[in-house]
């Protein structure tokens, strides 16, 4: 996704990852791809809640305003709930949950110098009610379930704004995150692919949905 964007001339990309060293590394093959691309890797990890207050300086110090927020980091940890630590909980929801709820709430103010500002929370089909559930997941889909809802929650809030917030609740993806889940399950669909949809979607998706918890899924493990 990163890549598409940092394509587009204009835009200015802020990339946010725990791992400096593959942000780096994508903010120069951005820059080989595209010599004039803007590309801005901000080491950060998303369960220290208590430190975003730096991360938002940051962004500050590049722009005046933000017209798209896809919070696409994700954690999941495929145990048995009865094996399952409070900690290792914790970690879940802070990094599925917790986390962009307070980017969310450090970026409004940017968000709402936006014309058409448009955030887009990515859940899972794990997450998505009525959809059919795995052993060994149970808190990594019901931290999917709560970013979902927190989207129809916000799109009430902000209705009288010109933030738009949708939810995509992604099926099978060729990921690394699935091959833990799921050893040895092929995806139909490749990360490339499902980064072009939510890239296409992030700059479209708010014309005509808000609030929405859109399924985006050819199967599902």
């Amino acid at each position: 996704m990163a890549k598409l964007a940092a394509k587009e001339s204009g835009n200015k990309v802020f990339v946010i990852s725990r791992n400096e060293t593959k942000l780096h590394q994508l903010a120069n093959e951005c820059r080989t791809a595209n010599p004039n691309s803007q590309v801005i890797p901000l080491g950060f990890d998303l369960a220290q809640i208590s430190s975003f207050g730096e991360l938002i300086k940051s962004i500050n110090n590049e722009v005046n305003s933000l017209d798209v927020l896809i919070n696409n980091a994700g954690f999941l940890l495929a145990k048995s709930f009865a094996e399952m630590l409070p900690e290792e909980n914790e970690k879940i929801y802070k990094v599925n949950v917790l986390g962009p709820m307070e980017l969310i709430r450090h970026c409004l103010p940017l968000l709402q110098k936006s014309k058409a500002a448009h955030i887009v929370n990515i859940s899972s089909m794990g997450g998505f009610q009525g959809s059919v559930k795995f052993t060994g997941l149970a808190s990594y889909a019901s931290s999917k379930a709560a970013i979902a809802v927190l989207t129809e929650c916000l799109a009430e809030e902000f209705k009288e704004t010109t933030i738009k917030i949708n939810c995509l609740a992604l099926g099978a993806v060729s990921t690394e995150m699935l091959a833990e889940a799921f050893p040895g399950y092929q995806a139909q669909t490749s990360a490339v692919e499902m980064a072009e949809y939510i890239w296409q979607f992030a700059k479209e998706g708010h014309k005509m949905f808000n609030g929405k918890i859109l399924p985006v899924s050819k199967s599902t493990p």
